[in-house]
């Protein structure tokens, strides 16, 4: 694509991978005009296909694509138990997560303890990476993003009013700047954010190669007296060596290398004949002090970097881009209220912190160790039990998300469940323009009045539901978060209140 004639933008990202595009979706939805660069000249790479690209989708992901109707079109590309990548699903048990490569089932999982949430099947999604941003790129395309590829950004300069950032030797202006570019961020880095956490502890490889005999491994995944490796067969292959990640982008990645460390992690003398595609990574871990510096915020890897283990980082990236986008925009526009953006990195940056720890958790599991070998026994009989493995899968699905919004209510902070309505639509349905909703199951005037002060940023829907778990009313945020709640045992704060704190002060609307 050609640059565009003007360069000046309300919000420039930098990147254009899963979390830069969902975020440039949600600022068009809400009228915001945005430039985005990317680096790369084009979008596929092998490494994003399948199988090193598969990526599943955690609840609040998915419950995110579906509040703005992009869930069914990658549920059209997810993998199915007939593709090569799933031979975990071919298992007679179905698999529902892992931890550190100890798998827990769907058949384990008492959804009744998340009194939280409707009594519904939680929804598996896997799919690989170039699907799902070919959905976004589709949709931003459709909502009027401009993309410009091969446009790195090589320098920017803040101001109180904005940031010109330099990209492809030209210069772009924004009122605001996100860095959506990865863990070795630019923007990070050119804008002086803090980083920090722990070292790597292991490179890892994800290698495709031919072996000379294949049956020389065994299928499956296999912790070694000097590390861990999983094979599916007839040559995908993921080894953990830990050498505190020495190797990882020292060197280039050759036949000889991966077959040294393929035979010291599996302990047999196993043949590389040919090394069709590889990369490496580590379990560094480490997150951006803050998430906001002037005009300049971080999305994504740019924001926190962790090993893949448990594939939560593309989770935790579109967590990112969800929170961030709907608050950006009212900042653009005037009608933010008082700290709005602020609680993007107040609610967003305890979020990175848990996943990185719970990615550290696991690498403890994993050392070469007799003490680590019985940890990982100890967590192999919790997980065989019915509570130890529903408090996995709250974790790993995401379900016990919850952000820390002042009230003490267990509802509000949590992902709003998506009530059948009596009209016959979902709540999900009334959220895919980006507004928020007061969702009223007993029909009251007062609420219908409060809603008319927010009109265009807030819709009213007086309707009963199949089960509404206990409550009457609820504001929701547009990122589908639960913001103030009225149920019978509780003493009714005033709506308003919270109203105010979201959505900023409003003028009653003439009648």
């Amino acid at each position: 694509m050609h640059p565009p004639q003007t360069t000046s933008h309300d919000v420039l990202i930098a990147g254009a991978g899963p979390v830069g595009l969902f975020l440039a979706c949600e600022l068009r939805l809400a009228g915001c005009s945005v430039l985005v660069l990317e680096q790369a000249q084009e979008p596929h790479h092998p490494l994003k296909a399948l199988p090193f690209g598969l990526r599943g989708l955690s609840v609040p992901t998915i419950e995110s694509l579906d509040r703005r109707d992009l869930l069914h079109p990658i549920v059209e590309r997810a993998v199915t138990r007939d593709s090569p990548a799933s031979h975990w699903m071919q298992q007679a048990r179905r698999p529902a997560g892992h931890f550190a490569g100890i798998q827990f089932f769907q058949d384990q999982i008492d959804s009744t303890q998340w009194q939280h949430r409707l009594q519904v099947p939680v929804s598996n999604v896997a799919t690989d990476m170039a699907s799902i941003e070919a959905v976004l790129e589709a949709r931003a395309g459709e909502l009027g993003v401009e993309i410009l590829r091969g446009y790195g950004v090589e320098g920017l300069e803040q101001s109180e009013t904005g940031v010109t950032v330099t990209a492809g030797g030209q210069e772009f202006r924004g009122q605001w700047l996100v860095g959506c570019d990865g863990g070795r961020s630019r923007v990070r880095k050119l804008a002086g954010f803090g980083f920090t956490g722990t070292a790597p502890e292991f490179t890892g490889y994800s290698v495709q190669v031919r072996l000379a005999e294949p049956a020389m491994l065994k299928p499956g995944r296999h912790y070694t007296a000097t590390g861990m490796y999983t094979y599916a067969p007839p040559g995908t292959i993921g080894m953990v060596d830990f050498d505190g990640g020495a190797f990882h982008r020292t060197g280039p990645i050759t036949r000889e290398h991966v077959e040294a460390v393929l035979r010291k992690i599996s302990g047999s003398e196993v043949r590389v004949t040919e090394l069709e595609l590889a990369t490496t990574w580590t379990d560094r871990a480490y997150q951006a002090t803050e998430y906001l510096k002037g005009r300049v915020l971080l999305a994504g890897d740019a924001a926190h970097i962790h090993s893949p283990l448990g594939g939560q980082g593309l989770n935790l990236g579109l967590g990112d881009a969800m929170n961030l986008g709907w608050k950006l925009a009212a900042t653009v526009r005037g009608d933010a209220p008082d700290g709005l953006l602020e609680s993007y990195e107040r609610e967003r940056h305890p979020e990175g912190v848990r996943i990185l720890d719970w990615s550290r958790a696991q690498v403890a599991l994993m050392r070469p160790s007799p003490s680590s070998r019985a940890l990982a026994a100890i967590i192999r009989d919790l997980l065989q039990t019915r509570d130890g493995a529903t408090y996995f899968a709250g974790r790993v699905w995401g379900v016990e998300c919850r952000y820390d919004l002042g009230d003490s209510h267990p509802m509000v902070g949590r992902s709003a469940p998506d009530f059948e309505l009596a009209d016959g639509t979902r709540l999900n349905q009334h959220l895919k323009t980006g507004h928020g909703v007061m969702l009223d199951f007993d029909n009251r005037e007062s609420l219908r009045s409060l809603a008319i002060r927010w009109e265009g940023h807030l819709h009213y829907i007086a309707s009963d539901a199949k089960d509404r778990l206990g409550l009457s009313a609820l504001l929701i945020r547009p990122d589908g978060i639960i913001a103030w709640v009225s149920d019978q045992e509780c003493p009714e704060t005033d709506p308003a209140d919270s109203a105010c704190k979201w959505f900023g002060k409003r003028r009653v609307a003439s009648p």
